[in-house]
């Protein structure tokens, strides 16, 4: 497989690998490919991505929302339903839950200047959650906002709106992401680098979109357009 050819990717993450193993593998390639830095001219558009399943895990639903930035003024919404063909296996819910992602931005037509991935970035075992996966595969600046850690170790941070710590990978002792309090009085989130973006702006983002909510607006109103479209699928 060419990991330089962009229609291989695609085509890379709507296959179901053959074991875990081989998954694993393509993941330590692609993350190879992750820029850990501003790789943009402006933010001027955020799209909140998250994924349901759906008809008892035999489906996967997924919903896009786009938004001006810092406006954060609704501008389009797609969604997108396909079979659920990749096992649960924590690690590598990219295979399992790319391929709706994929679908649904296809059906955009004002195509985002940022992904907003409820999930996982770099802050991964293999350095390469959904968000990361995704943003490689789109070639788009992407951020990850998870609700729990997946990989990694932290101090609590003070709990003032706007205060993080950093997360650390428990075996190189890097730092991988930032435990963000979007609210006094609330759990952090945990937010990483996915692709195209560094840490600072990663946070910056995730707190310019917060309106008075532990999640994020991009994340969290998909989140509830998920919901919808699951209770009508099923």
């Amino acid at each position: 497989m060419d990991f330089t050819d962009k229609e291989n990717l695609l085509d890379l993450l709507q296959s179901t690998p053959l074991s875990r193993r081989e998954a694993e593998a393509i993941q330590r390639e692609l993350q190879k490919k992750v820029i850990a830095r501003n790789d943009f001219d402006e933010i001027r558009t955020v799209a909140g991505v998250d994924l349901a399943p759906v008809k008892n895990r035999e489906k996967l639903v997924c919903g896009i929302i786009v938004f001006s930035y810092p406006e954060l003024r609704e501008i389009e919404r797609a969604c997108a339903t396909v079979e659920d063909k990749f096992p649960y296996i924590p690690g590598l819910l990219a295979f399992r839950e790319g391929p709706a992602i994929i679908e649904a931005f296809k059906k955009l037509r004002n195509k985002p200047d940022l992904l907003m991935i409820d999930g996982q970035g770099i802050a991964h075992p293999r350095g390469l959650g959904i968000a990361s996966h995704v943003g490689v595969i789109l070639d788009i600046p992407s951020i990850g906002v998870a609700k729990e850690k997946l990989y990694g170790r932290y101090r609590e941070p003070p709990d003032t709106q706007g205060a993080w710590t950093p997360l650390v990978d428990t075996r190189r002792v890097n730092t991988i992401g930032a435990v963000v309090r979007t609210k006094k009085g609330v759990k952090p989130v945990f937010v990483s680098i996915g692709h195209k973006v560094d840490l600072v702006t990663a946070v910056k983002i995730t707190l310019n979109c917060t309106r008075g909510y532990r999640i994020p607006e991009p994340t969290r109103l998909a989140d509830i357009f998920v919901n919808q479209l699951k209770n009508t699928e099923g």
